[in-house]
C-alpha cells in the first residue's frame, strides 16, 4: 500500500540534497585552489565538525541501518558486543594516518591518496594497480548502497523497488556530479545529523511499541534468553568476534575512501576536534543502532521464517510495525541517508582515480597540457557515468548484498592496510614491496573468499591481511629503496 505521508519526508530531503550541492559548487568555484583540488578535496579546508561527520557518513553505510540490526534482533547483546570495535574506526584513520598524510599531500600538493602513494613508491604501476582495486570494489560497495537504500524505501513506503533507486540512486549521481568533495562533505554532515535523529526516532518508537525497556528484556529473558550472553548459543563464536574486529576495526584504518578524509581539514585543531566529536557519534549510531535491533525482539516476537528468512527485513518491518506514518517517513532517511553519504564518497573517489590518477598523469607524461575546463568537464562526465552505471547494475542487483559489501571491504584493506601505514611509518617500504603486497593481498583475499578457504575458522581478511605483510616486508628488504630526495617528504628528521 502506498503511503504519501511516508514518502514526502525522504523527498525533501532528497531535494535539499540537491540544493546544497548546487549552492557549495557555486562556493567552490570562490576558491583559488583550481577546479582539481576543490572538485576531488574541498581546497583542503574542513573544519573539525564536518571532517567529524563526513568521516562518520562515509563509514556508516546502509548495512549500519539495516543488516546489522537485523542481525542483533537475531543474535542479541552479542552482536552489540562485536559492534563495540566500531567506535574506534574513524579514531584510528584520523589519529593514526591524518597528520602524517596531511603534511606530506600538502607538500606535494596531492590531491588523491593515489597522488601519495605514487609519490612515496615512485611507481606508476602501483598508482595504477590501486586505481583499478579501488574502482572495481567501490564498484561493488556502491551496489551494495543501492539496492539496500531501494529496498528499505519499498518495505516502509509500499511504493516499488524501482521507484526508490530512481527517486533517490539519480539524485546521488546528480548532486555528487554538481557539488564535488565540498558539497559531498556538507551533504554528508546533513546525512550524518539525520541519521542520529533517525535512530533516537526509531528507539523511542520501539520502547513504546514494546511495552517499555523492562517489559522488552522480561521477554527476551523467557523467550531467547540465550540473546542476553556474548556467546548467544553459539551463534557468536569467539572467531567471529575475532575476525569482524579486524574487518570492522582494526584494518579499516587503511580504507582509501577515510584515508583520503585526512588530506581534506583546515588544521590540526579541526583534526583533534573532528577525532574527538567523530569517535562519540560513530559509537553512539553503530552501538545505538544494534541495540535497537535487539530491542525489536520485543515486537517481532516470531521467527526469521516469518519475515522473509531475511534479517534485512527485519527493521524496515521495525519501522512501518513501531512508528505512524509521519514518523516513519523520516525515520526512514536515516538509512536512505547513509547509503547515499557512502555512495557519494566512493563515487566522487572512483572518479578521481580515472580523472586525476589515470588520465591526467598519462598527459603529464606525454607533455600535453590539461586545461581547466577540460580537467572540470572530464570529472564531471565520469562521475556521472560511473553512477549511472552502479545505478544501471542495480536495477537488477546481484543476489547475497550484505556479503558483497563485506567482500568489498575486506578486499580494500587487503590491499591498502600496509602501504599505506608502513609507506608513512617504515622508511625501509619501497615499490617493489607496495606492489608485491597490494597483488599478493588482494589476489589471496579473492581466491580464499571464493574458495571459502579460512584458517582456525576466521574470516579471510586474516588470511589477505597477512599474505600482503608478508609480501610487505619481504618484498621492501629484498627491493631497491627508495631515493633519498622521496623520503625526505616523510622522515625530515632521519
Amino acid at each position: 500500500m502506498h503511503n504519501l505521508s511516508v514518502l514526502l519526508p525522504g523527498f525533501l530531503f532528497l531535494i535539499a540534497m540537491l540544493f546544497i550541492s548546487v549552492f557549495m559548487r557555486r562556493e567552490g568555484k570562490k576558491s583559488s585552489g583550481g577546479f582539481i583540488s576543490e572538485y576531488f578535496l574541498g581546497s583542503r579546508s574542513l573544519g573539525g565538525f564536518v571532517l567529524a561527520m563526513t568521516t562518520v557518513a562515509t563509514y556508516s553505510s546502509v548495512s549500519s541501518f539495516v543488516g546489522g540490526p537485523g542481525q542483533a534482533w537475531d543474535v542479541g547483546f552479542g552482536w552489540i558486543y562485536m559492534s563495540v570495535v566500531q567506535v574506534t574506526a574513524l579514531f584510528l584513520v584520523l589519529g593514526i594516518l591524518g597528520k602524517k598524510i596531511a603534511i606530506v599531500s600538502r607538500k606535494l600538493n596531492a590531491v588523491t591518496v593515489i597522488d601519495v602513494l605514487r609519490h612515496r613508491y615512485e611507481s606508476d604501476v602501483l598508482a595504477n594497480l590501486s586505481a583499478l582495486i579501488i574502482i572495481l570494489f567501490f564498484g561493488a560497495t556502491m551496489v551494495a548502497q543501492f539496492v539496500g537504500g531501494a529496498k528499505i524505501f519499498e518495505a516502509v513506503t509500499g511504493y516499488s523497488y524501482i521507484t526508490g533507486l530512481v527517486l533517490f540512486g539519480l539524485v546521488i549521481v546528480i548532486y555528487t556530479t554538481v557539488g564535488g568533495f565540498r558539497g559531498v562533505s556538507i551533504t554528508d554532515t546533513l546525512c550524518a545529523i539525520v541519521m542520529l535523529i533517525g535512530m533516537v526516532v526509531l528507539l523511542f518508537g520501539v520502547l513504546k511499541a514494546g511495552g517499555g525497556y523492562e517489559a522488552i528484556m522480561d521477554n527476551i529473558a523467557k523467550n531467547q534468553p540465550e540473546m542476553l550472553t556474548p556467546l548467544a548459543g553459539g551463534k557468536m563464536p569467539y572467531t567471529l568476534y575475532i575476525s569482524q574486529w579486524l574487518l570492522v576495526g582494526v584494518f579499516t584504518v587503511g580504507l582509501p575512501q577515510s584515508v583520503v578524509r585526512c588530506m581534506s581539514y583546515k588544521d590540526t585543531k579541526s583534526l583533534h576536534k573532528a577525532i574527538i566529536i567523530g569517535t562519540i557519534v560513530i559509537g553512539a549510531m553503530n552501538i545505538g543502532m544494534n541495540f535497537i535491533g535487539v530491542l525489536s525482539r520485543g515486537i517481532l516476537t516470531g521467527t526469521l521464517a516469518d519475515y522473509g528468512n531475511s534479517v534485512d527485513n527485519i527493521m524496515p518491518i521495525t519501522i512501518a510495525t513501531s512508528l505512524n506514518a509521519v514518523l516513519a517517513g523520516i525515520t526512514i532517511i536515516g538509512p536512505i541517508a547513509a547509503s547515499i553519504s557512502t555512495v557519494s564518497s566512493l563515487l566522487l573517489t572512483a572518479s578521481s582515480s580515472i580523472v586525476k590518477d589515470i588520465y591526467m598523469r598519462e598527459m603529464q607524461k606525454r607533455e600535453k597540457e590539461v586545461t581547466e575546463r577540460r580537467a572540470a568537464s572530464y570529472s564531471q562526465i565520469c562521475t556521472l557515468v560511473i553512477g549511472i552505471i552502479i545505478f544501471a547494475i542495480s536495477v537488477r542487483p546481484p543476489d547475497v548484498i550484505w556479503k558483497i559489501n563485506m567482500f568489498a571491504f575486506g578486499g580494500l584493506e587487503s590491499a591498502f592496510v600496509f602501504i599505506f601505514v608502513l609507506g608513512m611509518f617504515w622508511k625501509k617500504a619501497n615499490k617493489t614491496g607496495a606492489i608485491a603486497s597490494i597483488v599478493g593481498g588482494t589476489v589471496t583475499y579473492c581466491v580464499t573468499m571464493l574458495l571459502g578457504i579460512k584458517v582456525m575458522g576466521l574470516h579471510q581478511i586474516v588470511i589477505g591481511i597477512s599474505v600482503s605483510l608478508i609480501c610487505m616486508v619481504i618484498g621492501s628488504l629484498i627491493g631497491k629503496p627508495n631515493k633519498k630526495e622521496v623520503l625526505t617528504y616523510y622522515f625530515p628528521d632521519k
